[in-house]
């Protein structure tokens, strides 16, 4: 049996992310940092350029830094460290202890309405053997239904595609939506941040609350 740990960052750690105008010397200044707060090795380190996809990349230590055009690593070697970096939408982490197998996936409305988690938990089926019960899940905190409004188009592609028990007036859950598609698959250990990221008290960055995030 293996030990997997997860950690969610807040603002007092700082932007992690090259894509949003800060200065790269300080984004891997704050990427050090963090290595040495949670005791990992910063080259065992791996995140991706994300693109609200549905793609998926298996890594190793061989493989890039910075993982272009993917939006879920899976991994099965020790000690490799893997970021999703978010501003509202979900990060999930999916992980089977019992064969040391770890999927970090990157989950907005675009890789949500495209199936992104259980697409990784079949990958992770079919190219490592999972099986459904030994595989957990945990949703970072992220913009809840009480506060992600969308427009009237994504409102009736979600009552067609999922059902109306995922709409709220003008808003719509994809916790419940990514919920929904896991347990379809028989995931039962799921585990949902109900902490929002744009009207909580909690210090996490949000897009829709301030775009400079």
């Amino acid at each position: 049996m293996y030990k997997i740990k997860s950690y969610f960052t807040k603002k007092l750690d700082d932007n992690l992310a090259f894509h949003v105008g800060d200065k790269i010397n300080n984004v891997k200044n704050n990427r050090k940092k963090l290595a040495l707060k949670y005791k990992f090795e910063i080259n065992n380190l791996r995140s991706m350029n994300q693109t609200h996809s549905s793609n998926i990349q298996i890594i190793d230590h061989k493989s890039d830094l910075i993982i272009d055009d993917c939006d879920a690593l899976i991994t099965s070697e020790k000690d490799i460290c893997l970021l999703v970096m978010v501003a509202d939408c979900i990060a999930i982490l999916i992980k089977d202890e019992r064969k040391g197998i770890l999927a970090a996936v990157h989950a907005g409305r675009s890789g949500t309405f495209l199936n992104i988690s259980s697409k990784v938990v079949n990958k992770m089926i079919n190219e490592f053997g999972c099986e459904i019960k030994d595989i957990k899940v945990e949703f970072s905190p992220s913009i809840q239904k009480c506060c992600y409004e969308v427009n009237n188009e994504i409102i009736e592609f979600v009552k067609k595609t999922y059902g109306e028990e995922f709409i709220f007036n003008n808003n719509i859950s994809l916790q419940d939506i990514n919920k929904k598609l896991l347990e379809d698959l028989g995931i039962e250990n799921i585990k949902i941040s109900n902490i929002c990221t744009k009207c909580s008290n909690e210090n996490y960055f949000s897009y829709r609350k301030d775009k400079n995030c």
